[in-house]
């Protein structure tokens, strides 16, 4: 962890940008994430605290993950004036962010409109250490006068998602006199929150402490009075714990609350600096010769670390994390396709808790197919707590019209790609316990799902898929598309493959499997047969692919006719009439040529990619395209081109470039920069054997570093213009 480049920071305060950087400034543990937003609360400001698996009922969405009590209120007056940086004068500003510790600093110099001059030193993190606890120290300092400083150090209930309130009040009270408690519960899934909080000030003189009885919003106050020079620190901890690991959870938090004051601020925080040490030392990727997007990445995988499951296989990464309510908290395949592998190669036991999530909502993937009249396990487009469908079926368009949503309904890969998974983690790490246990279930009964979704074509001697949403959604109730197709025909193979090394290592777990799953002879026959005939549209001889039946004969598009524009084609043009057009939201044969690049040489990969990028809305679709159009744009030797669509996901999130972080993280496009720079720069492929590399670095990059993990070791990489393929894990 050499080097200065691990801070991402801003040196003005803006107003009008709140939104988007209470998301970029979040602070997470892997148990929650708390947006950015600032101790004394502004007006518009968007304060949210998410709690992994902590889900509640909406209406018209299903669920959504519950916004918790606020814990950052803490709020400072100065000889009776109340600190706002937008009151009085601000005479320096700066937050920085320090992803080494995931710890958010703001230092202010600040002139009261009375004229007192004090500057403010505020510091807080949630502990890597410690789950349950949260960390904040607000030091102060009295540059040119004498008299009073009061804190409020307080918890507010008073919080919804977007307007609507998902917690009942329940009890509140004293802890101490310097401590206090708020207990909540959410309104239909009745899970209950504490959260305590304790205040200790040093410096100044006359400390005293007093409680504000607020229902909602307890607060501990501390009146002292300073002189002219003298530094006050006051430190504030919480504790916060839900029923899902608790009982009683005021006595968990008070618990929990009483062991961090005994390790006081100092403790807590060196135990979460020492915590994070190994995460960086596992994840970490340094590019010499380029600090803005070696930040950048580094940032991403920062978003990643605070956002993923260490002690809980029950939940998993939310396509905006936990830094925002874009999509309410819901998991897509972006979790399984983008963001899984780096945790694969990285730390597999996050891996695994992600995968493991998958495994415990089977029951709602086979509810959902048994409702859409198949077998097997269909998972949900959208999936929350159970794995039952969430995605809403009707949403208000821009002109307040409602519009279906099909996703819901028919963009079935998700099974593939949950599957794909899976397989690709156990080829990784070579956990045959996972896959005896949980993962083979996974790719049988997905497996079987297609097994059944397929359609005999008796005339043209073949079987196929009819009525899907591929990865490009703007098309919609379309047949054959060959991602679906491909990856249903890859998902049914690696069953069988699957099938027969469960019977060759452990008979016993193949037999329970195979009563319990019917699966039959002639069932197995059968998915034998599909996967030999199940159509993919593609040209023989050039090995273009068509993205699904009709697509060539649809309008031809010309992108650059309608440049300058900021806002995606199908807002352009309408969702009816993008469906004429050959204009696709994101990579889909391309995103096909990515997963099976072992089976499409690069004259394939280069036929489809002249023709399908020039067709991508990269700039305005899916955030989750650059980063694949960077990897494989490496894959086919054109790093500058690459490094162009690689700087595009590289600031997704940092610059705002599609104008909407302020609805949260995209966590898809930090796990695919990842690979783009893993899988594409430097050209990582592992097999049984081994591995191999095949950098193909830009000329801006002088070097690049990175380790990974294969089969239970530590590999370390450092990577040149002068490096060459191969090697194998020591």
């Amino acid at each position: 962890m050499k080097g200065e480049n691990w801070h991402v920071t801003e040196t003005e305060f803006d107003l009008q940008a709140l939104h988007r950087q209470e998301t970029v400034f979040t602070i997470g543990n892997g148990y929650l994430g708390t947006r950015g937003t600032f101790e004394e609360g502004y007006p518009g400001d968007r304060p949210a605290t998410l709690v992994h698996g902590v889900f509640d009922g909406v209406p018209l969405v299903h669920t959504e993950l519950a916004n918790v009590p606020n814990w950052l209120p803490f709020v400072l007056f100065v000889d009776g004036e109340r600190f706002r940086m937008e009151r009085g004068t601000l005479l320096s500003y700066r937050r920085d962010l320090d992803l080494r510790t995931g710890v958010l600093t703001r230092t202010v110099r600040w002139r009261s409109p009375a004229g007192h001059a004090v500057d403010l030193a505020i510091e807080r993190f949630a502990s890597l250490a410690d789950r349950h606890a949260l960390g904040m120290r607000y030091r102060v300092t009295a540059l040119d006068f004498a008299g009073t400083l009061e804190f409020r150090a307080g918890l507010d209930g008073h919080v919804d998602n977007d307007g609507f309130v998902h917690w009942q009040w329940v009890d509140q009270g004293s802890a101490g006199q310097q401590a206090l408690y708020l207990h909540v519960r959410t309104r239909t899934s009745g899970i209950e929150l504490c959260e305590a909080c304790h205040l200790s000030v040093a410096g100044g003189t006359g400390v005293t402490y007093t409680g504000l009885d607020c229902e909602g919003a307890p607060t501990v106050v501390a009146h002292l009075t300073v002189r002219a020079g003298e530094q006050v620190t006051a430190d504030k901890l919480v504790a916060l714990v839900t029923s899902r690991e608790a009982d009683d959870v005021r006595q968990a938090a008070l618990s929990r609350l009483a062991a961090a004051c005994g390790q006081g601020y100092d403790g807590l925080r060196a135990a979460h600096d020492a915590a994070w040490e190994p995460e960086w030392e596992a994840c970490d990727i340094a590019i010499e010769g380029d600090d803005g997007v070696d930040l950048a990445l580094r940032y991403s995988l920062f978003q990643l670390l605070i956002a993923a499951p260490r002690h809980d296989e029950q939940v998993s990464i939310p396509a905006r994390s936990l830094s925002g309510f874009g999509y309410r908290g819901h998991v897509f395949w972006d979790t399984d396709v983008f963001i899984v592998p780096f945790f694969a190669y990285t730390r597999p036991q996050i891996a695994r808790h992600l995968l493991l999530y998958r495994y415990h909502t089977l029951p709602g993937a086979r509810q959902k197919a048994q409702e859409s009249g198949y077998e097997g396990a269909l998972f949900a487009w959208e999936s929350a707590d159970t794995g039952s469908e969430t995605t809403p079926r009707w949403v208000p368009g821009p002109d307040g019209e409602l519009v279906r949503i099909w996703c819901g309904d028919i963009e079935h890969h998700i099974s593939a790609d949950v599957a794909y998974a899976v397989v690709q983690y156990w080829r990784v790490t070579g956990d045959d316990e996972f896959m005896r246990d949980y993962g083979a279930e996974i790719v049988l009964d997905t497996a079987r799902f297609w097994g059944c979704r397929v359609e005999r074509n008796a005339a043209l001697g073949r079987y196929e898929i009819n009525d899907v949403i591929g990865p490009d959604e703007y098309h919609e109730h379309v047949n054959d598309n060959a991602f679906t197709n491909a990856m249903a025909r890859w998902n049914l193979e690696a069953a069988l493959e699957v099938l027969a090394w469960l019977r060759r290592e452990y008979p016993e777990e193949a037999a329970e499997l195979e009563a319990r799953l019917d699966l039959s002879q002639a069932r197995l026959a059968q998915w034998a047969d599909v996967s030999d005939s199940l159509y993919v549209a593609r040209d023989p001889e050039t090995g273009l692919m068509e993205q699904f039946e009709g697509f060539f004969e649809r309008n031809d598009v010309n992108l650059a006719d309608y440049e300058p524009r900021d806002i995606s084609m199908q807002a352009l043009l309408g969702i009816e009439e993008t469906q004429h057009y050959q204009v696709i939201k994101q990579p889909d044969v391309l995103m096909l040529l990515h997963l099976l690049g072992e089976r499409y040489d690069l004259q394939a990969l280069r036929v489809n990619w002249d023709y399908y990028t020039p067709r991508t809305d990269l700039d305005h679709g899916s955030s989750l395209g650059p980063a694949i159009h960077a990897l494989l744009a490496a894959r086919l030797g054109e790093p500058e081109t690459a490094y162009e669509y690689l700087q595009h996901a590289a600031w997704m999130d940092l610059r705002d470039v599609r104008g909407n972080t302020g609805e949260g993280i995209h966590a898809a496009t930090a796990g695919g920069l990842w690979q783009a720079v893993v899988f594409g720069f430097a050209g990582l492929r592992v097999g049984e054997g081994g591995y191999t590399v095949t950098p193909r670095l830009p000329a801006r990059w002088k070097r690049l570093s990175f380790s990974f993990v294969y089969r239970g070791k530590q590999v370390a990489l450092v990577l040149s213009h002068a490096s060459s393929p191969g090697g194998s894990p020591t």
